[in-house]
């Protein structure tokens, strides 16, 4: 017999792509398209991410930290045309730029005129639609069309989707368990999840079924759900008719995965260990006591009837100020239930660690504890911010500009804003339709130390004046000195709280001094 060929393994193979090694001849791995890997494990994901949240601390912890720190009470608009295109002065910019304010506040800021549902207004929207995208990995904004009125000129309403309703039309069991993928008759498209996509792969439309596919409570077996095919983009307009809000992982990607996806196993047995844990302590409050007898059991007063089917003696009980009676030959054994685990919390804590680690929110933010040094938790806080602003950025992306441009685009073509040009060039369009989001700033642990370092940062060139005030302080710049002016003119006496200036006298030589 000849002898057998030796396998000469390089590179990757004799790595992390060996089968050779002991260590990773059971890790089989195989990977597929995004639909097979991500779409058809969504639904069971999603189910998982948020019921974590309804029961887990830490899974609540995370999103919710997040909600607050991207949006808090919600991203406050600031045009910031592009005057030299459009060939405005500053004081004409300015003066648009706060008629544009008041317009979109009037619209914003009342849950009637901005919610299709009546609910919250834009900003409470906000905080609802991250939210969801993060527990269910994406969220649907529906830009629809209401009736206008003496107190509100605008039509624009916003109506948010859960993930589960956009979902493949399927015509078996009802359509109550939609497949996740489809196809279109009429024109052949694919159907991800809910979501048409052409030839070329362009999402075009979205499928919204009229019910929670999975919820019991609206089935009706008389009444079959339906499915609305809603497009991306109207025809005419060009304005987005339904919004996306997610986050991709992969290319060829339609539809998101809970931020939670990563961590669901861990957190879901930490919770279960934490559960165990605090039902020992629980059992070690109770005072048990056993009464150890030398009698027959079958003999015991407490235990055999009587003839009218009672015992002769009550159950023993502890309680306040209760003493229990022994029988002869009886004896009391007290409980010593063991304590809960001694190293629960060191375990603890390097669990939320690794869930932090993946979640991209350190231990010190994600549980709101800043125990170690300043530097370690300015640190701490920096890592989760560049998050944050990420995460935000694509929120504002994906949510808040989008809104913006439709609303604007009504507003100009009802003249209640004037932009010259919005409707005939796109680049005039685009200058009008500039903005800037302003959010929660980011905490401060110690505000003198940081404010001096934003001295340094500003005296040195590497940032503005008007950057750290948005930063760190959610505020405006130009504002702030424009206010201070005001303040240090009403102090000095030269201006009077109405805003009008005081005519200064002259020095007839008789002043007191």
């Amino acid at each position: 017999m000849g002898k057998s060929k030796k396998v000469i393994a390089s590179g990757y193979s004799a790595a992390g792509a060996s089968y050779e090694k002991r260590a990773l001849r059971g890790f089989i791995a195989r990977s597929t398209s995004p639909t097979e890997d991500i779409d058809f494990a969504n639904s069971t994901l999603r189910q998982r991410g948020r019921m974590l949240c309804m029961a887990s601390p830490i899974a609540a912890a995370a999103i919710n930290t997040n909600r607050t720190k991207i949006v808090g009470t919600g991203l406050k608009m600031k045009p910031c045309i592009d005057t030299q295109r459009l060939g405005l002065s500053d004081a004409e910019a300015k003066r648009w730029r706060m008629k544009t304010e008041a317009e979109f506040a009037l619209w914003a800021e009342n849950k009637n005129y901005s919610d299709a549902l009546g609910m919250n207004n834009f900003y409470e929207l906000q905080s609802l639609a991250v939210k969801s995208w993060l527990m269910s990995g994406d969220v649907f904004v529906a830009l629809k069309r209401g009736k206008t009125s003496p107190i509100n000129p605008y039509s624009l309403r916003l109506q948010l989707i859960e993930a589960d309703r956009v979902c493949t039309p399927n015509t078996a069991n009802n359509g109550i368990y939609g497949f996740t993928e489809g196809e279109n008759k009429s024109n052949g498209n694919i159907i991800h999840d809910g979501v048409e996509v052409d030839s070329g792969g362009r999402v075009v439309a979205y499928h919204i079924c009229d019910i929670y596919p999975n919820s019991g409570f609206y089935y009706n077996p008389k009444k079959k759900p339906n499915w609305t095919r809603v497009e991306a983009v109207g025809k005419k307009t060009g304005i987005s008719n339904i919004l996306h809000i997610m986050d991709a992982e992969r290319p060829d990607q339609y539809r998101g995965v809970s931020y939670l996806a990563p961590v669901i196993e861990v957190i879901l047995q930490q919770r279960r260990y934490t559960e165990s844990e605090l039902t020992a302590a629980i059992v070690q409050t109770y005072f048990s006591m056993i009464i150890k007898t030398e009698a027959d059991s079958s003999d015991l007063p407490y235990l055999t009837p009587n003839e009218d089917g009672e015992t002769d003696r009550e159950t023993p009980e502890l309680g306040p100020r209760e003493t229990v009676e022994l029988g002869p030959g009886e004896d009391a054994i007290f409980g010593n239930p063991n304590i809960p685990t001694a190293g629960f919390d060191a375990f603890t804590q390097a669990i939320t660690k690794l869930v932090g680690a993946a979640l991209e929110i350190p231990h010190d933010v994600l549980m709101k504890e800043f125990n170690s040094s300043y530097s370690a938790s300015k640190g701490a806080l920096e890592e989760a911010w560049e998050m944050f602003r990420m995460r935000r950025a694509w929120f504002v992306s994906d949510f808040c500009k989008p809104i913006y441009e439709a609303w604007l685009a009504e507003a100009v073509a009802r003249g209640r804003i004037s932009a010259p040009g919005f409707f005939t060039d796109p680049a005039i369009r685009a200058a009008w339709s500039g903005t800037r989001w302003d959010g929660p700033a980011q905490t401060h642990l110690d505000p003198l130390k940081e404010a001096n370092a934003n001295a340094v940062v500003v005296a040195n060139g590497w940032k503005t004046n008007e950057q750290v005030t948005r930063e760190y302080y959610n505020g405006n710049f130009e504002e702030n000195i424009q206010a201070l002016a005001n303040e240090n003119a009403i102090s000095n006496g030269v201006l009077t709280k109405s805003g009008n200036y005081r005519e200064e006298k002259e020095d007839d030589g008789n002043s007191e001094e």
